[in-house]
């Protein structure tokens, strides 16, 4: 199991101040690509801070949608969407290879990773995008979910591996989906998430709101970086994945 977090997500004087103690915890630094949040000085500081702790890093791009935070869906063009995602994947690349890192995978951000979860011309053009980038192949990372092998199916059509994701700090409904931000208890406190990953890690399950209890094929845990308690989270969560790895 692998933990990741969601990352240089600064933008000008609005700071996220988890990054230094957080990405010592973690396997995957999913990074900000600027349309959602992240500038330019951030960016490069989060991609030295995975460089220097030999963090995998990953592309999260988003909607063009910073007064939002990535957090709206937009209504685009096949063309449109393909090329706002290789953009960003390409000018977060061109910074990572400053650091002689590369971006190895891609995670959608926000309403772009719920609308690719939901609606199959979305998620073509999000796979399309990656698909382009014959010469650095990249992995995408998507939630798990019961219908995981409908998107595995689909990514398989463009040679794209999958990860499978779940998330530590949100709660999920009895269909798998996360619950809605706009819904009370949809973010979960400390403990609650540290239990959850528990779940998850040694047996595979996440408990929804209404008690379902759902099975899922988890490759990768998130703790979000702007929840409260990240970094203890992550912390919690990484002695957990260490003491199941060591017994198996």
């Amino acid at each position: 199991m692998l933990l990741n977090c969601d990352l240089g997500e600064s933008y000008g004087a609005w700071k996220m101040p988890v990054e230094n103690a957080i990405m010592g915890l973690i396997d995957q630094a999913n990074i900000a690509c600027g349309f959602h949040a992240g500038d330019p000085v951030t960016l490069k500081r989060s991609l030295a801070l995975a460089a220097e702790h030999n963090v995998t890093v990953g592309a999260h791009p988003a909607y063009p949608d910073l007064q939002g935070f990535g957090r709206r869906s937009m209504a685009m063009k096949h063309a449109e969407l393909v090329a706002c995602i290789q953009y960003q994947i390409s000018a977060l690349q061109g910074l990572a290879s400053l650091y002689q890192t590369q971006v190895k995978y891609v995670k959608p951000h926000g309403a772009l990773y719920h609308d690719m979860m939901r609606n199959e011309i979305t998620r073509d053009a999000i796979f399309q995008a990656l698909a382009d980038f014959t010469s650095h192949p990249l992995k995408i990372m998507v939630q798990a979910h019961p219908q995981h092998h409908v998107i595995a199916q689909h990514a398989q059509t463009y040679d794209l591996p999958v990860m499978f994701e779940a998330f530590a700090d949100r709660h999920y409904e009895a269909d798998g989906y996360l619950m809605s931000r706009h819904k009370a208890g949809a973010v979960l406190n400390e403990q609650q998430a540290i239990e959850q990953a528990r779940a998850i890690i040694e047996q595979g399950t996440i408990t929804a709101a209404d008690g379902t209890v759902l099975s899922l094929p988890v490759d990768t845990l998130c703790v979000h970086g702007d929840s409260a308690g990240a970094v203890e989270m992550a912390r919690a969560i990484r002695q957990i994945i260490n003491s199941k790895e060591s017994s198996d």
